[in-house]
């Protein structure tokens, strides 16, 4: 699988680790995570610095993965990649995120991070953006369309880490192995 997904055209440059990953992460396959992020660091790796930053786009698109999978699985996925990476590519609590996501929740308006969301939601989903999110609003509980913009706000939008391409990826890696119906695939834009 993972020859396959490194080798197709079109994805953005080194988003193969992150699409599989996701994939197995979906599939929960946490014991397959670290198989993958070894032979990212093995093929892309060369310095300190990019191995850092596999590691921190690997864990991004795990925390992205959260929103289509399910939190219990990214938690497995994630404590799965910890267990084989070295303490120098690891980004500890109340220290340095390169996400920036602390910040945000206390220091940036909320109306901001729901505004990005909006946009990243629109982006994604295209011309169909409007009937999408009126039919999560329009489903019986209007919970959904708030948990689909907080998601959307708070963790999809943030492209400290990922770019919009390989987000939209991510979702597309989370989305496919669990069979969704069109609704949730019909539009990504990027």
């Amino acid at each position: 699988m993972v020859s396959s997904i490194r080798l197709t055209p079109h994805l953005p440059p080194q988003s193969w680790y992150l699409i599989a990953g996701v994939t197995l992460s979906t599939l929960n396959k946490p014991d397959e995570i670290p198989h993958v992020f070894q032979d990212a660091i093995e093929r892309d790796g060369g310095s300190q610095q990019t191995q850092l930053d596999i590691a921190r786009r690997m864990r991004e698109a795990l925390v992205k993965a959260a929103a289509i999978g399910g939190l219990p699985k990214s938690i497995n996925a994630l404590l799965a990649l910890k267990k084989v990476t070295p303490q120098a590519l690891v980004d500890e609590p109340l220290n340095y995120s390169p996400t920036g996501r602390s910040v945000e929740l206390y220091d940036v308006p909320s109306s901001h991070i729901m505004q990005r969301g909006q946009s990243f939601f629109d982006q994604i989903y295209g011309k169909v953006s409007k009937r999408v999110m009126g039919q999560m609003d329009h489903s019986g509980t209007e919970d959904l369309g708030m948990t689909a913009r907080l998601m959307y706000g708070y963790i999809l939008s943030n492209t400290s880490v990922l770019s919009p391409a390989e987000s939209s990826f991510v979702l597309l890696a989370g989305l496919i192995p669990q069979d969704v119906k069109p609704l949730a695939l019909c539009a990504f834009s990027y």
